[in-house]
């Protein structure tokens, strides 16, 4: 007797792969659409966009997560800059084909100690100019006065950044023991 009601599974109820991931929509349905090779879902989206697009991407499983709330990347990873941003910006700059979950979020942390790092040498700089705002030729200053930034950014143009004060040595007027320069002209 091969017949269905036989086996493990005898008496209990067939229950959809949907229901068991607690989502509305047919995953069992589309996963055969999937795998006759058409990767368009917009046949499932045609009739009922409004409902069913919004649908997809409400539920947030069962009931283990459903009184916690959500908790960002960035604060799970202690940083101030976006993980999830960056994530997204590496997925559709299509760097590599898969992007790893640790890549952003190491990304994101270079990123942010290197704005720390520029800005605390910028902030010295206002502050040796006697100013509270830093402005692009406190972060020129920063950068072109510190040997690794130097070198890190030393192709990049900083608008209204201006240059570091410099005058070549040969330019400057030589001093004589006489009091005078060698032109005739007194020292100053």
């Amino acid at each position: 007797m091969a017949g269905r009601g036989k086996g493990k599974t005898a008496g209990k109820k067939a229950v959809s792969r949907s229901s068991k991931a607690g989502l509305q929509f047919p995953v069992g349905r589309i996963a055969r659409y999937l795998k006759k090779g058409n990767n368009s879902l917009d046949y499932f989206f045609r009739f009922n966009s409004h409902s069913t697009r919004n649908t997809i991407m409400a539920g947030r499983g069962k009931g283990k997560t459903a009184g916690k709330k959500a908790v960002s990347r960035s604060s799970k990873a202690g940083l101030q800059f976006p993980v999830g941003r960056i994530a997204r910006y590496l997925k559709k700059g299509k760097y590599a084909e898969r992007i790893g979950a640790g890549a952003p979020v190491y990304l994101a942390a270079v990123l942010e100690y290197l704005t720390a790092e520029v800005l605390e040498l910028a902030g010295n700089a206002a502050r040796d100019n006697k100013k509270n705002r830093i402005v692009p030729r406190h972060i020129q200053l920063a950068i072109r006065n510190d040997e690794e930034l130097g070198k890190l950014l030393g192709e990049v143009t900083i608008a209204s950044g201006g240059v570091l004060p410099n005058i070549h040595a040969v330019l400057l007027p030589k001093k004589s023991k006489g009091g005078k320069a060698e032109d005739g002209s007194a020292a100053v």
